[in-house]
């Protein structure tokens, strides 16, 4: 199969489809409430129905705004979208209705498909005032008193009779046609409309199926957790069609471990939020041990730092990693089904240090590099030579160079094709057709390897001028067990301080955190070291807006909310 020569996703969906046997389970929602399964001639037939639908409903470029949690309706509605000639877009489920609101007034959309009575609280007044959204379309059966017209229930809709003549064959689409509006979740302001063209997606799976190819011998069970929403997973769902996978959808983040062992995932994606939550529960437990046990667990992670370093091992080494693989490499893999190739990190910049220990105990995982306006993946760490200070050589098809000042510029098909309704905010960052990415990096001369060093507008300028990475000492404080959550503060200041979030165990042991904080001071330079902190209670959260909804920390949200107390530090 040659991407190359696939005019857009919908092209690529059918191609796959034709060549699956149409019995074989494709898509699957792990929630026993609600155990929707498609075969692959299911999610065909019902693409073509839905699209039937929309393309009534819909003039070409129409936007469709998409509200769910991950499940196969997700990925029906987003093709059958694209099929009937409209644009995507997708919304995280944990947005307010404030949210809601400023999306559906920035892209307007022709027609909203939601998924239940939760979502649709949060945006049935604003549907009931906004004139242009002509129809809703929801997964599950919903209350609704007022305007019943404009609703179409998804399940109907699929019950229909399909006839040769419905199948809907949109001629039109290009590799340069918008395929969808992604709104950047953002660390502060509002979100930006990046609009990505079936191209820009397309080229990007170019790489990614590079990347699988080692890992796939028979066919691949992914599970998808993360938001959908979300660009990365967003294309990881046409990866999947690619590589002719069986997907799994978790029923809830609470339910994951349960869900990775009913789905037995070959390779799962995640952001560096849940690899630190995994690295902090492995270790926590490993440090219990006792005995040989304990040395048994010192001499997993030992050796296979040699072995991701391809450091040389003498016989008796050879021999001891042989019998930690089986006696905890191999338990360690079953508590994750047993079949996982690997874990593939993105979203954000992956602590070293997780991911040698995740390495070395027999969890594979690869740190790449991408952001929303880049569909989203640049580079990718590979399976067969796995560098984890880095985030791997650029993907084919994509090129890139670094500015004078170090900031990381990207070029090629799977670049933006802007921001919706934003042309001077896009002026402002694709110059030249160069994306200028805000973030700062270099290339290693010997391999072509990039290397991410910090993100240029997060960046400390102290009343110094030294310039400092909170993301550095942020991950070192938050691969404590004892550290849940922090941020680092010091902006124009003479010295740097934390707000601190304490693991439950630690909620009243500020002398504890107090310790750790002076061991970790004692691995950094005098202007990093942290002089004060403060412990509060309440977690960053999606829920109280300090969490983005891919787990990153808003910090300018935390700074305001928190100013009194990050100021007073320096009245004494």
């Amino acid at each position: 199969m040659n991407l190359n020569e696939f005019k857009s996703l919908v092209d690529l969906f059918f191609y796959q489809a034709k060549k699956q046997n149409p019995q074989i389970a494709f898509l699957e929602w792990l929630n026993p409430k609600n155990n929707k399964k498609f075969s692959w001639g299911e999610t065909s037939s019902n693409i073509y129905k839905l699209a039937k639908t929309l393309k009534e409903n819909i003039a070409s470029d129409d936007r469709c705004l998409l509200v769910s949690e991950n499940r196969p309706e997700w990925m029906i509605s987003d093709i059958a979208v694209m099929l009937a000639g409209g644009i995507t877009v997708p919304a995280y489920t944990t947005y307010t209705e404030k949210d809601y609101k400023y999306i559906i007034e920035d892209c307007r959309p022709s027609v909203i498909i939601v998924s239940n009575n939760e979502m649709h609280d949060k945006l049935k007044n604003i549907i009931e005032e906004k004139s242009f959204v002509r129809k809703v379309i929801t997964f599950d059966e919903i209350q609704k008193e007022d305007y019943k017209d404009k609703y179409l229930d998804f399940n109907s809709i699929i019950k229909n009779d399909l006839q040769e003549n419905d199948k809907i064959k949109n001629l039109n689409l290009k590799r340069s046609s918008p395929a969808c509006i992604i709104y950047t979740s953002g660390t502060g302001g509002n979100p930006k409309g990046v609009i990505l063209s079936h191209g820009g997606i397309l080229n990007n799976l170019e790489g990614a199926c590079e990347i699988l190819k080692p890992l796939i011998d028979k066919r691949p069970i992914f599970l998808t957790w993360l938001p959908l929403s979300h660009s990365y997973e967003h294309t990881v769902q046409f990866a999947q069609i690619a590589v002719g996978a069986k997907v799994f959808y978790a029923e809830k983040i609470e339910k994951l471990l349960d869900n990775i062992s009913e789905a037995k995932p070959t390779i799962m994606t995640a952001v560096p939020r849940f690899y630190q939550n995994l690295y902090n529960k492995i270790n926590m437990n490993m440090k219990k041990a006792k005995g040989f046990k304990k040395k048994l667990i010192k001499a997993t992670i030992d050796l296979g730092k040699k072995e991701l370093l391809k450091q040389k091992m003498n016989f008796p080494e050879r021999l001891m990693n042989s019998v930690v693989n089986t006696l905890v490499r191999k338990k360690v893999k079953k508590q994750f089904g047993g079949n996982l190739k690997a874990f593939v990190s993105g979203g954000g910049a992956l602590d070293k240090e997780i991911g040698e220990f995740l390495n070395a105990i027999g969890l594979p995982t690869l740190q790449g590099y991408g952001l929303t306006e880049t569909s989203p993946v640049v580079s990718c760490n590979p399976i067969h030579k796995i560098r984890v200070e880095t985030v791997g050589p650029p993907f084919k098809g994509n090129e890139v160079k670094i500015a004078e000042d170090g900031e990381i510029l990207v070029k090629g098909e799977n670049v933006m094709l802007g921001y919706w309704n934003k042309k001077e905010d896009t002026a402002k960052v694709i110059k030249d057709g160069w994306l200028y990415t805000g973030d700062i990096g270099e290339i290693d001369p010997r391999d072509g390897y990039l290397k991410i060093t910090d993100r240029k507008k997060d960046i400390i300028v102290s009343a110094g001028g030294d310039n400092i990475s909170p993301a550095k000492i942020e991950n070192q404080l938050s691969n404590s067990p004892e550290i849940d959550q922090c941020l680092v503060y010091g902006e124009g200041k003479k010295y740097l301080v934390a707000l601190i979030v304490p693991s439950k165990e630690f909620k009243e042991q500020k002398e504890k955190i107090n310790e750790i904080i002076n061991e970790i001071n004692k691995n950094l330079t005098l202007v990093e070291k942290i002089k004060k902190f403060h412990l509060i209670n309440e977690n960053f959260s999606i829920e109280n807006g300090l969490l983005t909804p891919t787990m990153k920390v808003k910090r300018n949200k935390v700074t305001l909310k928190y100013k009194n107390i990050l100021e007073n530090f320096y009245k004494k």
